[in-house]
């Protein structure tokens, strides 16, 4: 079978290239004057997850872009990372734990003061509430019981 690589760059904007192997399509690609080219970059990324199944790892390189990189892209020298580099990459892993932690944390105890007050406030309402309640509901100021015993001697 003969391999074939057409190449059409008839208009100034726009290139499009096709590999053919026979009368079948191997690849087609294309660049645009519009479009900025991402395939053939390097990219520094960090893995985010790796899935065994599809034998393929989910990356994430910075700006809210994520990626798919297959295994069988990843040359085997790449598997091999220097030990500096390796420590720095453990280093800043351990800092953005401890820091996610102390996050944590002052979240909690902030939560936790939150609650105290809030507890304190329910306690102080709670002993004034009776007395406000009474007032409110009957419009009777409380007499001394000698002053109602006065009261109601002349009504018998």
């Amino acid at each position: 079978m003969s391999n074939k690589m057409l190449v059409d760059s008839t208009h100034p904007e726009e290139t499009r290239v096709v590999v053919l192997r026979g009368h079948r399509v191997e690849e087609f690609d294309f660049e645009s004057a519009n479009r900025k080219q991402l395939r053939g970059n390097i990219y520094l990324a960090k893995v985010t997850r790796v899935e065994p199944s599809l034998q393929a790892a989910f990356i994430d390189y910075g700006g809210n872009r994520h990626g798919f990189l297959a295994f069988s892209e990843i040359h085997p020298d790449y598997y091999q990372i220097p030990v500096a580099d390796r420590q720095a990459l453990i280093a800043e892993d351990e800092r953005a734990q401890r820091a996610a932690e102390a996050e944590a944390d002052r979240r909690a105890g902030r939560r936790a003061a939150q609650a105290e007050r809030a507890s304190a406030r329910t306690r102080d309402e709670v002993k004034s509430a009776p007395l406000e309640a009474e007032e409110e509901t009957t419009g009777l100021v409380a007499e001394p019981p000698a002053a109602v015993a006065d009261a109601t001697e002349g009504l018998t």
